[in-house]
């Protein structure tokens, strides 16, 4: 399999090179409040994180169910930006300079800031990939030719619908990995189906060089286990974000709540 020198091409080739399935665990930047969001994500790092996918407070988040949109609620409440998010990452990496993160949001406040502008702040902070759920690749030149300039990669979603002609275009525009979207729904939809699932990824493999994460719908570590034998990756967002909600009233046992749940992940996919 071919990855990129993109320190998310690199963490894909260490780990599978070396046999382990890579975690991809999900939160919303600014949730519960901004000051919680750096030292969960290096929380996240020491449970088991192989990179972190940070979500972008957006007013109208589309792909999302109910559990991370209330999580981009709260972090509005406390008006955490675009410029905010870059900010949390730039801290992050005064400490960590090896774990990938790839910022996972929507195109608006992307064109606000334009494109340009914002993969020049984006490479700064330390960002790896872009993760922009409502801009398709057909629509994309200018959006992609700014992330690779700077060296970020542009991942973009696979759905359950998605075409084999399809599948190879977004592939041939895309970087890091290919983000297979698992069912036919909103982040945290059930119904998981991993025969389907390995299908797909067989697919997506036979017209792509890059790996594949799977997210969407993997709420425990049973789904974790069963979707990491069929993939490169396992992306967890709505039952990492569920967990926030419950004990939004107190920081250390965010941390706590959420590692000890990465640590499962992490046993059930290793």
């Amino acid at each position: 399999m071919s990855t990129s020198a993109s320190r998310i091409g690199q963490r894909f080739q260490q780990r599978l090179d070396a046999g382990r399935k890579l975690l991809i665990p999900y939160i919303t930047a600014g949730d519960p409040k901004p000051e919680i969001t750096v030292n969960l994500m290096h929380g996240m790092v020491k449970a088991g994180a192989d990179i972190i996918e940070l979500g972008v407070p957006f007013s109208d988040p589309m792909a999302e169910g109910p559990v991370i949109q209330k999580a981009m609620e709260r972090a509005l409440h406390y008006a955490t930006s675009l410029s905010d998010v870059l900010d949390m990452v730039a801290e992050f990496r005064k400490t960590d300079n090896e774990t990938p993160i790839v910022v996972m949001g929507y195109l608006n406040p992307i064109e606000v800031m334009g494109y340009s502008e914002f993969a020049a702040k984006a490479a700064k902070a330390g960002v790896d990939g872009v993760l922009t759920v409502d801009i398709p690749p057909e629509e994309a030149d200018d959006y992609i030719s700014s992330l690779k300039n700077k060296g970020l990669d542009p991942v973009f979603l696979v759905a359950p619908t998605t075409n084999t002609e399809r599948m190879a275009q977004i592939s041939r525009a895309g970087g890091g990995f290919v983000y297979y979207v698992s069912v036919k729904g909103v982040t945290g939809a059930g119904h998981l189906n991993t025969d389907e699932v390995s299908d797909k990824v067989e697919q997506i493999k036979a017209v792509s060089k890059l790996p594949v994460g799977v997210g969407f719908g993997i709420n425990d570590a049973a789904s974790a286990k069963r979707v990491a034998s069929v993939s490169d990756a396992v992306v967890v967002g709505s039952a990492i974000v569920r967990r926030i909600e419950e004990n939004a009233t107190n920081s250390d046992k965010i941390n706590s709540e959420v590692c000890k749940f990465i640590q499962e992940l992490r046993a059930a996919i290793d």
